[in-house]
């Protein structure tokens, strides 16, 4: 048997988000005998070690905001040119994807993959319009173009033609979601939380696209009314400091559990009653496909793909305009306490099974 094809794949880093999550469930599940994920990061992340041991391979170089325009592009150009073994590259940086595959096309790499998982950019207006000039690279670049959701698509690749990108879903193993009463009162006890408390759960990065001065808002209005409601969040980021003043400011600081970075996401889901998730702009967050594979209720904000509601009547589209509707609903989720035994035949049904994803782009690595 010969040795296997190498993908290489472009990220900041390999922390837990959206499209590192995808990334890292691929993988598990690949024959990796026939196809490898090697990785271009800017920065050491949590899934390093992980992938060390599976047998990829973690390059670094400097990002841009270290290095500056001339700088990252620069270093791109030095590691593939150094680096010819190398026919495919991955990139997952949105429209910073498109200074990564340009340098790419320059040094004869065959294929070249955009992948988009958000339908916004973050940062000022001079960020902004870097960005943009980025993403107008990718067109002319890009040999592939994948996306989460049909908005992701539509968002990055506008200039590539409406529909010229194929959806790649965030799968999850279904299996490993699966809810427990065992696992639901374990985690409980674990965090100092009650039986009769109702717990409230967020999983994601603290920046301004996810919202959580917001979430804060809610939690205080919520618990007014709903004593027993308990906050748990995890997650990190450069506004987790603001946002832990905003909650010791308050007079329900100590129901606010911040929990960090965490690796254990299926089994927090567990000991959770209902996940909250008033996102200013998202692709397809696969944290939301995870808590529907729990069997959790989930209030979403409207602004999140359709696409992201699996069929299994868990997922409740708000505006974030009308708080009132967000808090009523949370009581009625108080009040009622769904049943979380439910089938995973929706998600499979939708397409979200991790193992039928790895599959589907372990014969595309081969084949293109």
């Amino acid at each position: 048997m010969g040795n296997p094809v190498r993908v290489l794949h472009v990220v900041v880093n390999m922390n837990r988000g959206g499209a590192e999550t995808l990334l890292m469930n691929l993988y598990r599940n690949i024959d990796r005998s026939k196809v490898q994920f090697d990785f271009l990061t800017c920065k050491e992340g949590m899934f390093d070690s992980e992938i060390e041991s599976m047998g990829g391979r973690i390059h670094r170089i400097p990002y841009i905001t270290e290095a500056g325009h001339f700088g990252f592009q620069k270093a791109l150009n030095s590691f593939f040119s150094a680096h010819p073994e190398y026919s495919i590259v991955h990139s997952h940086l949105d429209k910073m994807s498109g200074i990564v595959l340009r340098e790419a096309k320059r040094n004869g790499l065959k294929v070249r993959i955009a992948h988009s998982h958000n339908t916004g950019s973050e940062g000022n207006a001079a960020v902004k319009l870097y960005k943009w000039y980025a993403g107008k690279q990718i067109d002319r670049s890009a040999t592939h173009f994948f996306a989460c959701s049909d908005l992701a698509g539509r968002w990055l690749f506008n200039s590539a033609g409406e529909r010229n990108f194929r959806i790649l879903k965030n799968g999850i193993r279904c299996d490993e979601f699966a809810y427990s009463e065992h696992a639901h009162q374990e985690v409980r006890e674990e965090l100092g939380l009650q039986k009769n408390d109702f717990v409230i759960g967020h999983v994601g990065r603290f920046n301004h696209q996810k919202n959580h001065a917001y979430l804060i808002d809610l939690f205080v209005e919520i618990r007014k009314t709903i004593p027993r409601a308990k906050l748990i969040l995890a997650g990190d980021g450069d506004l987790r400091t603001k946002i832990e003043k905003k909650v010791n400011s308050s007079e329900f600081a100590e129901d606010v559990h911040f929990l960090g970075v965490r690796q254990d996401i299926q089994r927090l889901l567990q000991g959770m009653d209902l996940f909250l998730f008033p996102s200013l702009h998202e692709g397809l967050p696969v944290t939301l496909v995870e808590a529907q594979g729990a069997g959790l209720p989930c209030l979403i904000s409207d602004v999140i793909s359709r696409e992201v509601d699996m069929g299994a009547g868990l997922v409740r589209f708000l505006p974030l305009h009308d708080r009132s509707r967000w808090i009523d609903e949370v009581r009625k989720m108080a009040e009622i306490r769904p049943d979380r035994n439910l089938s995973h035949q929706p998600l499979a049904a939708s397409g979200y099974d991790i193992r039928h994803t790895a599959d589907w782009s372990q014969g595309f690595y081969l084949t293109v």
